[in-house]
């Protein structure tokens, strides 16, 4: 382990805004550049205080973010043979004695350090105490001394906390409390540890919780989730809810408990209704006897070791129904209907395979005849990971006495997609959340009431009595019981979108005509100057907002209220808002970040995607959802329609692009664009204008003719329409 922190090549390359073949540069070109201390020829490692004095000194960097000095003090204190992410334990520890006890470190801050290695630890034994139970500490596992290291630590999570004031103007990863800087040290390692962590997602969180519905919203609801990870599904979940959960990693499980309690309000007494445990489920589970109103869940995989040799006898298999040895996800299906109270609800994302291997097929059949499994819904692909495989949502109800309901929702919310068009970028989560809650909520209502089930909706969904379903394989894929959707429209509403389809061909060749005539470049082969993105947000000449999560929202329409909200898909698609903010949400910002004419919108996962917000379109006084960077450049020093066609470029945006996943990230601030006068610049724009005109006008056409030709094809093969006389 280091006794200072330590940079690498890549990591200098994030500090300063630039790739990794300038760091090389610098280093070839500059002899005053720092000397490796450690690492291996082919990575080498510097120290990390004399690259940022040199980074300083050089210009290149005003001051080393307060996020990566914190992350490099606990990379110092990670131990090689340890867990990685043990050392975020305490760094959470004290961040939540900052939350619940704000006045407590200002008084132990002026104490020497000596006297600051056994108080500190107490205060934050005695914070966690106070907040999680008498064990919270032991449940932590917290340690009785901190050396100088954690100490330098703990100072600069004070700074990461400290709430910035109102800017002016867009400011990127600005502090906002002890929550907010937990999250982007959470955030930062999943980065740096891509292979350890696939998290479920906020979205697909958010899913499970309103298919929970208002149950948990009631005072004394419970909930629990038995494979809790860093606690996203939990998190989803009303605070006043009391919450179990447990995790087979116990630094996991501490960091889930940690973030939970971060993100309860100060103001709500200790001890806090949180039990997360550490252990395994299924073989060691920590809440025996525990029945709740919700069990909301992601649970591993294909995992053959689920324990089917020792749990054959384990009362949780109804009618002795033991899952088979290869069917470990049904066995958490079970352990999930375990826990859940008579009339409770369980819902579980699993994957698609688990509604029709014959292996599994005696199991579903005992959950449609005992008339738990109430619903499977069909996900699109990139939901939550593994983000190539379309996810099921199974939703199962604990039957109560006298509950003699035996009938299953079957939805395929995953609309129609060609190869390659799936992705975790490409799900239009409020479209997704609105019609699955939607079909849902009103048939689950009828259950309830003992009132008519929801018309089936071909194309979407399909109510099915259970007898029904209870054949040889009892396969209960969506796909293959839900009729498909009718044609696009009759005869008459065919000949309409002709007619528009020749009017959109029609304009095409006027956008054809604006493009610009470009012929060989007048000195090939040589490369002009260029300029990172990063290098022109430290001149001024340009402002970078990275959304993250995005401001919270909800679909718009049926009289939501809220600023429209632009969605990764939206700005991918070319469509305008398709949601509004929810300002009730509690992580909703109290002045969300608004477009503005001339702002450039750039999604960060993909490339190839650059817009213009034109005065008055629809892209203007929009607020920002997940994952998308805005650009705002000064009009006098970049011109924005050349700085969009630039950000458009394939050459450009592969080399600022990283691939620790199957989808490309772009790294905004690593672009690379030519040193261009602005007169020149404004003449690129101009015609970048234009071919980005003829691809929307192309695109628009595209669609529109996809549609037509399938409402053609469908007509004319279920009979609805007929070929003229003569033919």
């Amino acid at each position: 382990m280091p006794d200072r922190p330590e940079v690498t090549a890549v990591e200098i390359a994030r500090l300063a805004g630039v790739g990794r073949a300038a760091v090389s540069n610098w280093r070839r070109r500059h002899p005053d550049f720092p000397q490796p201390v450690g690492g291996t020829d082919a990575s080498p490692a510097f120290a990390l205080a004399e690259v940022e004095g040199w980074l300083r000194s050089q210009g290149k960097i005003a001051e080393l973010p307060v996020l990566e000095r914190a992350w490099r003090q606990l990379e110092t204190l990670r131990d090689p043979a340890g867990h990685p992410a043990a050392p975020l334990v305490p760094a959470g520890a004290f961040l939540l004695l900052l939350h619940r006890e704000p006045e407590v470190w200002p008084a132990l801050a002026a104490e020497p350090d000596t006297r600051l290695a056994t108080a500190l630890p107490r205060a934050l034994a005695q914070a966690a105490a106070r907040a999680l139970g008498t064990d919270g500490a032991a449940r932590l596992g917290l340690p009785s001394l901190l050396g100088s290291t954690y100490l330098d630590l703990v100072r600069l999570l004070t700074e990461l906390a400290r709430p910035a004031a109102a800017p002016a103007g867009p400011v990127a990863d600005a502090p906002a409390g002890p929550a907010a800087a937990f999250e982007r040290l959470l955030t930062r390692h999943a980065e740096a540890n891509t292979r350890q962590l696939s998290p479920t997602p906020p979205e697909a969180a958010g899913l499970l919780a309103a298919v929970a519905g208002p149950a948990l919203t009631v005072h004394g609801a419970t909930a629990l989730d038995p494979a809790a990870g860093l606690g996203a599904v939990l998190l989803a979940l009303p605070s006043a809810a009391s919450r179990y959960g447990q995790d087979l990693d116990p630094v996991v499980a501490a960091l889930a408990l940690l973030r939970l309690a971060l993100h309860t309000p100060a103001a709500d007494p200790g001890p806090l209704p949180l039990d997360l445990r550490a252990g395994d489920s299924l073989r060691a589970d920590a809440h025996p006897g525990l029945t709740v109103d919700a069990v909301l869940c992601q649970p591993p995989y294909n995992e053959r070791d689920w324990g089917h040799d020792e749990l054959q006898y384990d009362s949780r298999w109804p009618a002795g129904q033991l899952p088979p040895r290869g069917e470990s996800e049904l066995a958490w299906v079970l352990h999930c209907l375990a826990h859940t109270r008579p009339g409770g609800l369980a819902a579980l994302l699993l994957p698609p395979t688990v509604a029709s291997r014959r292996a599994g097929r005696r199991v579903r059949a005992e959950l449609l005849r005992s008339g738990a499994l109430r619903a499977v819904i069909a996900l699109p692909a990139g939901a939550a990971p593994p983000y190539g495989v379309p996810l099921h949502l199974w939703v199962l109800r604990r039957p109560a006495p006298g509950d003699d309901f035996r009938q299953v929702l079957l939805l395929d919310a995953a609309p129609p997609q060609a190869a390659g068009e799936g992705g975790r970028d490409r799900v239009d989560w409020p479209e997704l959340r609105a019609t699955v809650t939607a079909s849902w909520q009103a048939f689950d209502e009828a259950a309830a009431t003992g009132g008519p089930v929801p018309a089936d909706r071909p194309g979407t969904h399909r109510v099915m009595a259970a007898i029904d379903l209870l054949d040889d394989e009892t396969d209960l894929s969506p796909a293959r019981h839900v009729p498909p959707a009718a044609p696009a429209g009759d005869a008459p509403a065919l000949a309409h979108l002709r007619g528009r389809l020749t009017e959109l061909l029609a304009g095409l060749a006027g956008h054809d005509a604006a493009l610009p005539e470009a012929g060989p470049a007048r000195q090939p082969g040589r490369p002009p100057a260029v300029v990172t993105v990063g290098e022109l947000v430290r001149s001024g000449a340009l402002e970078v907002v990275s959304s993250g999560p995005g401001a919270p929202g909800r679909p718009a329409g049926h009289g939501a209220e809220g600023v429209p909200l632009l969605t990764d898909q939206d700005l991918i698609t070319g469509n305008p808002p398709t949601a509004v903010t929810d300002p009730g949400d509690p992580g909703a910002p109290d002045v969300p970040v608004l477009t503005r004419a001339g702002d450039v919108l750039v999604p960060a996962l993909g490339g190839g995607v650059a817009r213009v917000v034109l005065p008055g379109g629809p892209l203007d006084g929009v607020a920002l959802g997940r994952q998308l960077h805005l650009l705002r450049p000064d009009p006098a020093l970049i011109d924005p329609e050349f700085l969009a066609g630039q950000l458009r470029s394939t050459a450009l945006t592969r080399r600022a692009a990283s691939h620790a996943s199957t989808t490309a990230r772009l790294d905004i601030r690593r672009v690379e664009l030519p040193r261009l006068p602005p007169e020149r610049q404004r003449v690129l724009g101009a015609a970048f204008a234009r071919i980005a005109a003829f691809d929307t006008a192309l695109h628009r056409a595209a669609a529109l003719g996809r549609t037509l030709a399938q409402g053609l094809t469908d007509g004319l093969a279920d009979g609805t329409l007929s070929l003229p006389p003569g033919e």
